[in-house]
């Protein structure tokens, strides 16, 4: 069974506003305001938690305060957690194409490396998480991405054959997972980087999801 496996962060749903605002939470906590910018660090929000506490550090001076980084990364999921839908919005036409997709006999899952209960209970929240045969994210196996397994697991638990199956993804990790894996990755050009993922070199990209569905079947039937 064909299957397309979704990146979250940056691939489905625009998260930054949210990702930001906790990790500001945590600035603000130190003292030091707001340190983070949600439209021009929006790049950081979609590396991770930790990229973006550390990009915080690094404009105090801090930057090799990597014991910093690990208290506030709990608080950072907490607040997190707490307001985890406020800004955050499905890219227009992602769930369309995903229903597309499974109408046309596609299995379809998301694999991210969001911790496993934020990324279900943001999907939950969206209304979503039942348009994907199954989610796999960063603590789900002792693995993740750019390992290869947590896309391969994604495919098995979907109903899938992992030869036959593609990332859809927005970034590095994303293009390196999928080249690991032995598969096509289609990196989104509506993402903060934009056409600069071309210089990843994936198999395909997509400027809106209206493109998704012709670029799958060209790429694995």
């Amino acid at each position: 069974m064909r299957t397309v496996v979704f990146d979250l962060d940056g691939t489905l749903a625009d998260t930054s506003g949210d990702l930001i605002a906790a990790a500001n939470a945590c600035f603000r906590d130190m003292g030091a305001g707001d340190l983070l910018d949600p439209v021009r660090d929006a790049g950081t929000a979609f590396r991770g938690g930790r990229a973006m506490l550390t990009l915080g550090l690094q404009r105090l001076g801090r930057a090799d305060d990597a014991a910093e980084v690990e208290r506030n990364y709990p608080l950072l999921l907490e607040a997190y957690a707490a307001a985890i839908d406020t800004h955050t919005a499905l890219y227009p036409g992602a769930i369309e194409a995903v229903e597309a997709l499974r109408g046309a006999n596609y299995k379809v899952a998301i694999c991210t490396n969001k911790p496993e209960a934020l990324a279900r209970l943001l999907m939950t929240r969206l209304g979503v998480l039942d348009s994907f045969g199954a989610l796999i994210g960063a603590d789900t196996l002792p693995v993740r991405k750019p390992d290869p397994e947590p896309l391969r697991e994604a495919v098995r638990r979907a109903g899938g054959d992992p030869a036959r199956s593609l990332l859809v993804g927005d970034t590095v990790t994303d293009r390196e997972t999928s080249r690991a894996a032995g598969v096509p990755s289609v990196l989104v050009t509506f993402g903060p980087d934009g056409e600069g993922v071309a210089a990843l070199q994936p198999e395909a990209m997509i400027a809106n999801y209206d493109e998704l569905r012709d670029v799958v079947r060209g790429l694995i039937g």
